[in-house]
């Protein structure tokens, strides 16, 4: 036994365990997009249906095999139909365009973090006010239709020109404000509502609207509450309650320096897939 151990592992070539981690990856964040969507109860029902298919082809019940059968070649179109959104999320994912992340990032440092500093001081006076306030941070994700849903503006993002939007006897002020890179792209949109049933109750309609954009793109949104002036933010559909503006000025930073992406798996395989290629 131990030797036939030993085989398998010395049969085990570097190639191998990067092959491994990369399908433990993508294996773990599938399992996180089920776990933190509607496709939860989803995965749980198709896996209840295949076990019975299983069961009745183990047991020869014909009848319901086939029964099953049909089921399943319906169940592949209504899994479309109705977790659309899901799956434009998880697809969306995969083939994100660069080009708003590069224009970011392409940005100086003290230029990225004066545009987050603009963008908090809005933040605090919205909330010292009891203003109610949407701001998207496009990230890689364009959002070009959401965009044309308000009045394109394109101008440069100061906190003036935040809180002159969002001012209560403005005519865009019920809508969201898109900002891409270091400008004011769009206002006065109208956001996709979030479908997810498990939100509190309490949350209106500013919220959802916040965390549905952010279920179907990689934006960062931050709410501010008109009734209570707290300050929330989404981003991959969850959303954060009760913030400071720390918290706030993290998060923005996050986006701008880093794009909010975590590359740092990716560049350690790619690293070593390099070394192990002979490359530089």
């Amino acid at each position: 036994m131990g030797q036939y151990i030993t085989g398998i592992l010395t049969g085990i070539s570097i190639t191998d365990i990067i092959d491994i981690a990369i399908v433990s990856f993508i294996v773990y964040n599938l399992l996180g997009f089920l776990r933190s969507s509607r496709a939860a109860q989803l995965a749980k029902g198709i896996f209840v249906v295949i076990a019975i298919a299983f069961l009745a082809d183990l047991c020869h019940l014909y009848v319901l095999s086939w029964m099953i059968g049909k089921v399943l070649n319906i169940g592949l179109i209504a899994i479309v139909v109705v977790f659309q959104p899901e799956l434009r999320r998880a697809l969306d994912f995969l083939g994100r365009s660069s080009r708003i992340g590069f224009k970011q990032t392409s940005m100086s440092t003290e230029y990225n973090m004066a545009v987050v500093e603009a963008i908090v001081g809005s933040v605090e006076y919205f909330s010292a006010r009891k203003e109610g306030a949407l701001i998207v941070v496009e990230q890689e994700t364009a959002l070009d239709d959401v965009a044309e849903s308000g009045t394109i503006i394109d101008a440069k993002l100061t906190t003036e020109a935040l809180n002159n939007i969002f001012y209560k006897g403005a005519p865009l002020h019920d809508g969201a404000v898109i900002v891409r890179g270091d400008r004011i792209y769009s206002a006065g949109c109208v956001l996709p509502l979030s479908q997810n049933q498990n939100l509190s109750r309490d949350l209106g309609t500013r919220h959802r609207a916040g965390i549905g954009i952010s279920e179907v793109s990689d934006a960062l949104v931050i709410i501010v509450s008109e009734e209570t002036g707290i300050i929330s933010t989404a981003k991959n559909g969850k959303l954060s309650r009760f913030l400071d503006l720390k918290s706030v000025e993290k998060q923005l930073l996050d986006a701008y320096l880093n794009g909010g992406r975590d590359d740092t798996l990716m560049s350690k395989v790619t690293g070593l897939w390099r070394k192990i290629n002979g490359k530089s």
